[in-house]
């Protein structure tokens, strides 16, 4: 009864963020303060600490330094530079915008944040080239996907801190995160390359005058910023990275125990902007707070369904229920159900991660492969309309014509296509981890 209780919570908190509008991670709290203390009998105080404090300032501190890249238009201009370089092959664009897209989310941008500047970009050359507008929202959708899952990515360090809040240590949550990003990274190469040279979409590729523009050079402010993140995602990665290939060295095994890319990256925050390299206001302005509140607020959910025991039931039930080599393939096509109408961040990650380590013991799979189909299940689904990414999309097109017109492939194409691609992946490494 108590975990019907509270399934019903999230379930209600997502339909009602998605009815009024109104950020999930409000009426997540709510459900979390009136269940814990009223219904668990928990204190005041014990639900407050459900905040995930570590994954918030992670979050933010990251946030804060790449915005400055954001501000000064680095990776705005980072963009164009690298779609000009496809201007000789046109129909190769849709790998150029998702390789732009990757490769500015991988830097920290985010998510929310590429599609936000990169989606009317991409819908703009459509209309100039003739690239298919559904294949430009699946280049830049996956592109900023597989960025943002990089390890020292925003979805990369959300992924890492759930883990571990699951009881995964840090090195093997590091370890599972190298994993999801590599198969979010093979899945768009294979759906991208099928339509791009199996379908008619060579053809109508228009003129590539557009692209003929080189793009204006990095001022020395852009320079710099460049410099600052390169420098910052050596110096985060290499630690973690150095004690996987040398873990007997005392030193090294010292550094990384002290590495924590939140505080890293505040002090290459304070180092932007003591050499002023974008303004004050408009970097803190431009965290993401409303993921933020979205992904703590669910959490402090999750933590009082973990007290209630749903978790553990939850996974019982999966593991108890369906054949063993279901497992994976089964966790996938939930969450892919589950983002079709929510967050990957706000809520598939947060209510399935923690099943994970149950479900791993009771089936003997490899916990990474677990993780690995609950990403690549939410991401498939991401392109929806009903969900952050085919929204944001939408929002994009410059005419309600235009959304009109393309609200229908997105649901009905770019979703199967994608799933159909999950399902495929998943298929494969249930038999290879």
């Amino acid at each position: 009864m108590m975990s019907l209780i509270v399934v019903t919570a999230i379930v209600v908190s997502i339909v009602l963020g998605y009815k009024t509008k109104i950020n999930t991670g409000f009426f997540a709290i709510s459900f979390a303060y009136i269940i814990g203390c009223f219904v668990l009998d928990l204190k005041a105080p014990d639900v407050v600490k459900m905040w995930p404090i570590s994954i918030f300032f992670v979050i933010f501190a990251v946030s804060l330094f790449y915005n400055f890249a954001l501000v000064n238009g680095t990776l705005e201009k980072l963009a164009g530079h690298l779609m000009y370089g496809c201007r000789k092959f046109p129909h190769m664009l849709p790998f150029a915008v998702f390789l732009a897209a990757t490769l500015i989310a991988g830097m920290g941008a985010g998510f929310y944040t590429v599609l936000a500047f990169m989606a009317p970009i991409t819908l703009l050359l459509c209309d100039k080239t003739g690239m298919g507008k559904m294949i430009g929202a699946m280049a830049v959708n996956y592109g900023a996907l597989a960025g943002a899952n990089f390890m020292a990515s925003q979805s990369g360090l959300i992924f890492r801190g759930l883990m571990q809040s699951a009881g995964v240590s840090a090195d093997a949550a590091f370890v599972h995160s190298i994993g999801i990003f590599a198969s979010t990274m093979v899945i768009p190469f294979l759906v991208l390359g099928v339509l791009v040279f199996f379908t008619d979409h060579r053809k109508t590729m228009g003129s590539s005058v557009s692209l003929s523009e080189r793009p204006e050079p990095f001022d020395k402010n852009q320079k710099t910023t460049l410099v600052l993140i390169a420098l910052m995602m050596g110096i985060v990665l290499a630690a973690p990275l150095l004690h996987l290939a040398i873990p007997d060295s005392k030193t090294i095994t010292f550094i990384n125990s002290k590495m924590d890319i939140g505080l890293v990256a505040s002090i290459f925050a304070v180092i932007a902007l003591l050499m002023k390299l974008g303004d004050e206001k408009k970097v803190v302005a431009m965290v993401p707070w409303g993921t933020l509140i979205m992904i703590c607020g669910v959490g402090m959910l999750i933590s009082v369904a973990i007290k209630a025991g749903t978790i553990k039931l939850l996974a019982s039930w999966i593991g108890s229920s369906l054949p063993g080599y279901l497992v994976p393939l089964a966790m996938c096509v939930v969450a892919a159900i589950m983002s079709l109408f929510s967050s990957t961040l706000g809520v598939v990650t947060p209510a399935l991660f923690p099943l994970v380590p149950a479900l791993a013991a009771s089936s003997g799979f490899d916990p990474m492969l677990l993780f690995i189909c609950i990403v690549v299940g939410a991401q498939a689904s991401a392109i929806s309309p009903f969900s952050s990414g085919g929204s944001l999309v939408l929002g994009s097109c410059a005419t309600d014509e235009g959304r009109n017109e393309l609200f229908p492939k997105l649901l009905f194409r770019a979703v199967p296509i994608g799933f159909a691609a999950a399902l495929l992946l998943t298929g494969v490494q249930t038999f290879i981890l």
